[in-house]
C-alpha cells in the first residue's frame, strides 16, 4: 500500500497539535498499573505502540476505561501484588518501548509470562535488557536474545550495581522498573544522559530515585499513588513539522503545546548549530515542560553530530540527515550505530531511500557522510519504502514536499505507529498532495 505525494510545495501555513507524547504515554499506563487508586491520564497518545501497552495491562487484570471521544484514560491501580497471570503471550506488536519496559516492570510475578511481536520487532537485540535483569535473578527462556521470550515465575529479585554498556532510555528505564521491587537499592550508571521520563514519573507517583552525574540510586519497594497525568505534545512528531518548516518555502507552522524535556530536545540544539532560528513562546511545565514552537523555512549550514548529540535526538537523526542534504557543505554524523537496531536499520534505510530522491549519503558504521545543497528530483515518479518502519515513513513524506516529481510512498500506514493521523495533517497543511 502506498501513497502519491505530490512535491515542490509553496507556502505551507497553519497551526498544529501533535499527538501526545509516545514514551510519556506507555509510561502513564504502566505506573497507574502499579500504583494505589485511580490514575487519570488526558492526551493520551493512541497509537498501535501504546495500545499495545495498554491491552498486555488489561490482559494482567488492570482495569482501563477510555472515554468514547478517547480523551480521557482512567487506570485503576492494582499494585505489584495484583496483577494476575495469563495464559496467552503478552503481544507487543511492533512496540520495542512496551517489550523492554515491561520486561522490567514484569520480572518480578510469581507466574511465566511469554513476549511475542511482529517480525521486525523479532528481529531487535533483547540481551541488552535480559543480561542486567538476569544478573537481578531474573530467568528467561531465551530466543538467541530475541522474541519469544519466556520469562520464568520469580523468586525475589536482587538489587545491582550496573553501568549501562548504551546509551538507551529504554534498557536504563527496563532495570529501573526491575530495581524498584529488588531487596535493596540500586545504583545505574549511564554512559551518557538519555530520556529521563521514567525518572520523573517514577518521583510523580511517589518514589525516590537521586541523581548525581551520569550516576542513579533508585529506592525500591515506593508506596506508589495514583496521579492526574496531562501527556504533553510528542516532539519526536512535531519534529517532522519543524524540519517541514524549515525545508518548504515561505513556510510558517505553529506547533502547539509540544513536550520540550531536555534530554528529548537535542534537535533543537543540532537546528541551533545549523543557523535555524525557532521561536518559544507560551511555555508551562507541569512535570513535564511544554511550549508552542513557530517554525519559518530558513537556509541550514553543515554540522558534526557525535554520540552525545546522537542520545538526546535518537529519534530525529533521520531528520538531521534530510536536513543536511540542504544545508550548505558536507555533514558528518557519528556514534549513531544504535540506529542500526530500530525498526530497520535506520542508517542503511535513511542512506537508501534518500538517495533514490538524488541525495548523496555514504553510509557508515555509526553514522552517515551527507553532501549538502543537493537538489531532490526524480524522473517521472519514484518509489521510496518505510520498511514498515514510522519514523522513516514520516521522514520520506517530508522528503517528498521537497522532491522536483512525484514520490510514491510504499508501506505508509506504518505511521500508525506513533502518528496515526499524520498524514492527514500533511494532507491538511498541503491542501491535498496526498493521493
Amino acid at each position: 500500500m502506498g501513497h502519491t505525494l505530490l512535491t515542490n510545495q509553496r507556502n505551507l501555513t497553519g497551526t498544529i497539535q501533535v499527538p501526545g507524547d509516545k514514551s510519556i504515554s506507555h509510561r502513564s499506563l504502566m505506573f497507574g498499573a502499579i500504583s494505589e487508586g485511580k490514575t487519570v491520564v488526558d492526551n493520551l497518545l493512541f497509537s498501535e505502540d501504546c495500545l499495545h501497552t495498554l491491552a498486555a495491562l488489561r490482559q494482567l487484570g488492570v482495569p482501563i476505561q477510555v472515554d468514547e471521544a478517547h480523551q480521557h484514560v482512567e487506570v485503576t491501580g492494582v499494585g505489584l501484588d495484583g496483577l494476575q497471570a495469563t495464559n496467552q503471550p503478552l503481544n507487543m506488536g511492533n512496540s520495542g518501548t512496551s517489550t523492554r519496559l515491561l520486561m522490567g516492570l514484569l520480572v518480578n510475578q510469581p507466574f511465566p509470562l511469554t513476549f511475542v511481536g511482529d517480525g521486525s520487532l523479532s528481529q531487535r537485540p533483547l540481551k541488552r535488557v535480559t543480561d542486567p535483569l538476569q544478573l537481578m535473578g531474573a530467568k528467561f527462556e531465551e530466543n538467541e536474545g530475541h522474541l519469544p521470550i519466556t520469562m520464568a515465575p520469580s523468586k525475589g529479585l536482587s538489587a545491582i550495581t550496573y553501568k549501562l554498556p548504551v546509551a538507551s532510555a529504554q534498557v536504563k528505564s527496563a532495570i529501573l522498573l526491575a530495581a524498584i521491587q529488588a531487596d535493596q537499592p540500586s545504583v545505574l550508571v549511564e554512559k551518557t544522559v538519555t530520556r529521563d521520563h521514567t525518572e520523573r514519573m517514577l518521583q510523580r507517583f511517589g518514589g525516590e530515585i537521586k541523581r548525581e552525574g551520569l550516576t542513579l540510586t533508585v529506592t525500591p519497594k515506593p508506596h506508589l499513588i495514583g496521579q492526574r497525568i496531562t501527556v504533553p505534545g510528542d516532539f519526536s512528531s512535531a519534529a517532522f513539522f519543524l524540519v517541514t518548516g524549515l525545508l518548504v518555502p515561505n513556510s510558517t507552522l505553529v506547533l502547539k503545546n509540544v513536550g520540550l524535556n531536555q534530554t528529548r530536545t537535542g534537535l533543537l540544539k543540532l537546528l541551533e548549530r545549523m543557523g535555524a532560528v525557532i521561536e518559544i513562546s507560551e511555555r508551562a511545565d507541569d512535570s513535564e515542560p511544554t511550549a508552542t514552537l513557530t517554525v519559518h523555512q530558513q537556509v541550514l549550514h553543515r554540522i558534526t553530530v557525535d554520540a552525545n548529540d546522537v542520545a538526546l535526538a535518537i529519534d530525529e537523526i533521520p531528520l538531521v540527515a534530510l536536513l543536511a542534504t540542504q544545508a550548505t557543505g558536507q555533514t558528518v554524523i557519528t556514534g549513531a550505530e544504535e540506529l542500526r537496531f530500530k525498526e530497520t536499520d535506520r542508517i542503511k534505510t535513511v542512506s537508501e531511500e534518500l538517495n533514490k530522491l538524488g541525495a548523496h549519503i555514504a553510509p557508515t558504521k555509526d553514522g552517515m557522510v551527507i553532501e549538502g545543497q543537493t537538489p531532490l528530483k526524480v524522473i517521472g515518479k519514484q518509489n521510496v519504502d518505510s520498511h514498515g518502519d514510522h519514523r522513516i515513513a514520516m521522514m520520506l513524506a517530508v522528503a517528498a514536499l521537497i522532491t522536483e516529481g512525484q514520490v510514491d510512498l510504499q508501506d505508509a500506514e506504518a505511521v500508525a505507529v506513533s502518528y496515526p493521523t499524520f498524514l492527514t495533517e500533511l494532507e491538511r497543511l498541503c491542501g491535498g498532495v496526498i493521493a
